[in-house]
């Protein structure tokens, strides 16, 4: 219901204001937070004020407001990605203990790759990825995995829209674009070079659900030109198939463990 004289629902403000918080914007003044969502600032302060009292945002010392702790407690307890989190968790940490690089999980939500969760380490190669972030379907491994094994109504939507190059790797057309998902059905995996940031690539393996459903994308992102592919997919699609099973999977994953074919790299 709206009630605001633009015609904006409360429901729509409070989001706006959750979705003004970010990896860079942690915490903020009321005065930057209701630049940063464009509302009145008189707004801004009012829903602060019961957005604080009911514990949705925390007052840190300095005086700036950030996620609450009730935030995270409700949404918690009954997300369904905790239930995948929790699943895929101890194989995400096997395939991380062995590659020693950027491990991650992702899902489609919004025609974005969502990720959920991250291992890291030191020496790890770039990766833009992080819990809580988002990349674009077609401008990374995990975003290609879950478009490959999507509806061909919902990738056809996809490409009829103007898809970004974000380096020369990138695939923006809709003919090659259609060549490389089929690859990734055929072989179970996509390994992509370069196609979001020019230092690292990405191979990733789809997470199947009870119905058979691609709900998930496990990834490792290494430094380019240091994939082993050989040894990483077959790793993967293990890692992938346990995790699967937990979540009541008991099909055959395309693709099976021991095949190691490569997908020709995208240079």
């Amino acid at each position: 219901m709206a009630n605001s004289p633009t015609g904006e629902s409360v429901i729509h403000r409070l989001v706006r204001i959750i979705s003004a918080f970010d990896a860079a914007h942690t915490a903020m003044p009321v005065s930057t937070l209701a630049r940063r969502t464009g509302l009145p600032p008189t707004t801004t302060y009012r829903l602060v004020d019961e957005m604080l009292e009911e514990g949705l945002l925390e007052r840190d010392p300095r005086g700036k407001v950030r996620i609450g702790v009730r935030m995270w407690e409700l949404v918690s307890r009954s997300s369904s990605m905790l239930g995948l989190r929790e699943a895929a968790f101890p194989f995400c940490e096997d395939v991380h203990a062995v590659v020693q690089h950027h491990t991650t999980l992702g899902i489609l939500d919004q025609d974005e790759v969502l990720y959920i969760e991250r291992l890291s380490a030191r020496s790890s190669a770039v990766n833009i990825a992080k819990i809580a972030g988002r990349l674009p379907i077609h401008a990374c491994s995990s975003g290609l995995v879950l478009l490959a094994y999507s509806p061909k109504e919902y990738q056809d939507r996809i490409m009829a829209r103007p898809l970004t190059k974000y380096t020369d790797s990138t695939i923006t057309t809709p003919a090659l674009m259609r060549q490389h998902l089929a690859e990734i059905r055929q072989h179970g995996y996509a390994a992509m070079r370069g196609i979001i940031v020019p230092e690292s690539s990405g191979i990733a393996v789809p997470v199947f659900n009870a119905e058979n459903r691609a709900v998930a994308a496990l990834n490792v992102i290494v430094p380019a030109r240091e994939e082993n592919t050989a040894a990483t997919v077959p790793l993967l699609k293990a890692a992938a198939r346990g995790i699967s099973r937990t979540l009541g999977w008991r099909g055959e994953l395309t693709g099976t463990v021991h095949r190691t074919q490569k997908i020709p790299v995208q240079r």
